[in-house]
């Protein structure tokens, strides 16, 4: 399994609101080094810390997990702005150091073009009815809610995790139609921009498929599906499910590579030193109390 790899893109993370896997992709993060980190989007949820939502200490470690990449591995991490966390506006754009904050980005790759954008400016609800987007939000809200109480009952019976909303999109036919036109949007904006494909988020779903010939590639969230896109040194890219990662065996990997590096140093023998004892004739010198 690998663990290095030159790109990872994650969005769609909601900190601050109970839905959050902070904790989950904290040690995503904590088991993966990359060169570049992309942080698409609605990253901090702004709307809901502004109602009901709260800023806990476990919010706080994906931060300094993220600072820690920096530190240790020099990553450079963009941060792009999302419709959540669209009080980055008043900043943009700011780099401070390896950090980068800004609304959209071009990311060139084994000379391959991406455009990298949340995504929700392509989309007419949250930009043009934005009253209709805070409504939708609180029914999705409420649906993680009711997803969390079938699944506390679902662990108890022994069943694997089953996301709600998503099974009401795949069954819903207006949804499937919404999100096809929302991919097929974004492809086409790839090809305006002169780009071979696109990398989103924003919808909360998964993917990864050719639209026309353009690469459409959507990283998911940290809500429910808790996956990643992440680029290898050979330019190929996947998605990574929170899931499915075999984290015990990353361990073992680690040590073993650690255990090799350690056999690999080479030995430098220690150096003897001698110490010569006092002559009889030379008396310490005496202390007056």
């Amino acid at each position: 399994m690998k663990t290095d790899y030159k790109t990872i893109v994650i969005s769609d993370v909601h900190l601050g609101t109970k839905g959050s896997k902070a904790k989950e992709i904290a040690r995503f993060l904590k088991q993966y080094r990359c060169e570049n980190l992309i942080l698409n989007g609605d990253i901090i949820d702004g709307w809901q810390l502004k109602k009901s939502g709260s800023w806990k200490r476990k919010h706080t470690r994906f931060f300094n997990r993220i600072l820690k990449m920096i530190e240790n591995h020099s990553t450079n991490v963009f941060y792009l702005r999302g419709n959540h966390d669209d009080f980055l506006e008043q900043i943009l754009p700011l780099q401070i150091g390896k950090l980068r904050i800004q609304t959209d980005m071009i990311y060139e790759s084994f000379g391959k073009k991406y455009f990298i954008t949340h995504g929700d400016v392509f989309d007419s609800v949250t930009t043009n009815l934005r009253w209709i987007a805070y409504v939708g939000d609180i029914g999705y809200t409420f649906l993680l809610w009711l997803n969390r109480v079938v699944n506390h009952y679902r662990r108890k019976s022994g069943l694997p995790y089953f996301s709600l909303s998503q099974y009401i999109k795949g069954k819903v036919k207006s949804a499937v139609s919404y999100v096809d036109q929302y991919e097929s949007e974004l492809a086409k904006m790839a090809r305006v921009k002169g780009c071979d494909g696109i990398i989103c988020g924003h919808i909360h779903q998964a993917e990864n498929r050719i639209i026309d010939g353009i690469e459409y590639m959507n990283s998911g969230d940290w809500v429910e599906t808790m996956s990643a896109l992440a680029e290898d040194h050979e330019g190929n890219w996947q998605l990574i499910y929170y899931n499915e990662i075999d984290f015990k065996s990353i361990q073992i990997e680690a040590q073993t590579s650690l255990s090799i590096i350690e056999e690999e140093r080479p030995v430098i023998p220690l150096r003897k030193v001698s110490f010569e004892s006092f002559k009889e004739d030379v008396n310490p010198p005496s202390y007056r109390l």
